[in-house]
């Protein structure tokens, strides 16, 4: 929030608040003196680009009561906008003091308070602040709020269990996001039973995460690392299979443990027929790149690599392919040198000649690896955060399972 929303809002109520006191009955005609006084001194320090001491100023000109309480817990909140959560907790602290509040605003500023406490890091304050409003707050909106406070401060400790069971049924049944932020809190449940040597109890958490929301992609990944880690490769392939129908742009995400399961089965065969089935679901980069390797390695030569790759630039352009289309480029289509010559395309060309070609084209592809270099692989798609790394929360927004591959011309 601006500085100048904040002097606006300041200088809007004191100014109200003058008015109103030149206009009081007689019996109340000293304040508006030093209101006035006040007024033109926040003022004159605003003149002066003066804007800390101009709101210090206005605030202690706004007197607290029934009429400005609203007010102040708008400054209050204002403040913790801008990062001054510290004079956030002096506002509210002085307004929950007053014994004039109705219900309503005692139970609000308590909450806007917890909220001070939550971003100055001091968990335990808040907590206290907000477990007897979870069970005793007179209004229902207050009570939820609560919850959905305490639930992301649980999840701020790790404390996952917790979290889970104050989010438990009323947040998951009435909250997308909820309920996708609980199915990511048992996968993390999960990584710790496995960290426990509780493998068992792992499955059960992803199972759990699965049921309360399906298109938990990260759940199944982790299935599938257990069968694998278990030795149990063909259920592997099958839990990895089913995340192009939960969410098709994890597909470059799967393609690694995809490959290590039918490399331990030796199967480059399925492998082929799997990858191309992947393509009916979408034409990524990291398939076309993959079936290529996966068709070198079984043939032993470029040509059917080469088609593929190609093929795919004339469908959908592609950096990621290009820079790999040079580098099978490199390689001569039938990898024979004959008596100190290579043979490429029906002629023989002196070996000379052929490696100034590679130096044209490895100039080619150091520039293109820069650029990809240049590039983030992932994307939050509540906030833009973007980076190499796939963070199941994102770290800018902490939203759950918003982050996902890039695709398009630059990415996959």
């Amino acid at each position: 929030m601006s500085d100048a929303l904040l002097l606006a809002l300041l200088v809007a109520a004191v100014a109200i608040g003058w008015v109103l006191g030149r206009r009081e009955s007689p019996s109340r005609p000293r304040h508006a003196p030093a209101l006035a006084r006040d007024y033109f001194v926040g003022l004159n320090f605003l003149l002066n680009d003066e804007q800390d001491r101009a709101i210090e100023t206005f605030i202690g000109a706004l007197e607290v009561n029934s009429d400005t309480i609203e007010t102040h817990i708008a400054l209050g909140n204002l403040f913790r906008a801008r990062g001054e959560a510290d004079r956030a907790v002096r506002i509210h602290q002085n307004l929950l003091a007053r014994p004039t509040l109705s219900v309503d605003q005692d139970e609000r500023i308590q909450l806007e308070l917890s909220r001070d406490f939550l971003n100055l890091g001091l968990h335990d304050r808040a907590e206290r602040l907000l477990r007897p409003l979870i069970n005793d707050a007179s209004i229902a909106q207050h009570r939820h709020s609560a919850r959905l406070l305490l639930a992301d401060l649980l999840e701020r400790e790790a404390d996952w269990q917790a979290a889970l069971d104050i989010a438990q049924p009323h947040l998951i049944q009435h909250s997308d996001d909820i309920r996708r932020a609980a199915a990511h809190w048992l996968c993390e449940l999960a990584v710790l039973a496995r960290r426990n040597a509780s493998p068992a109890l792992a499955r059960r958490h992803l199972k759990q995460s699965l049921a309360m929301h399906p298109a938990c992609v990260r759940a199944n990944l982790l299935l599938a690392d257990i069968s694998h880690h278990n030795r149990h490769y063909r259920e592997a392939v099958r839990l990895l299979m089913r995340i192009p129908e939960q969410d098709k742009t994890f597909i470059p995400t799967m393609l690694e443990p995809l490959r290590q399961a039918y490399r331990m089965l030796d199967d480059d065969d399925g492998l082929i027929d799997r990858l191309e089935q992947l393509l009916e679901y979408a034409p990524y980069t990291s398939i076309i790149i993959l079936l290529a390797e996966t068709l070198h390695h079984r043939d032993g030569n470029t040509e059917a690599a080469l088609a593929v790759v190609t093929s795919q630039l004339n469908r959908e352009p592609s950096l990621g392919a290009v820079d790999y289309l040079m580098r099978l480029y490199q390689q001569p289509s039938t990898e024979e040198l004959l008596g100190g010559q290579v043979q490429t395309k029906g002629e023989n060309l002196p070996a000379h000649t052929a490696a100034r070609k590679d130096e044209r084209i490895e100039l080619l592809q150091r520039h293109t690896q820069v650029l990809l270099s240049a590039l983030p692989r992932h994307r939050c798609q509540r906030c833009g955060f973007s980076g190499d790394h796939l963070h199941w929360q994102c770290p800018s927004c902490r939203t759950w399972g918003t982050t996902k591959p890039i695709t398009g011309i630059d990415g996959e």
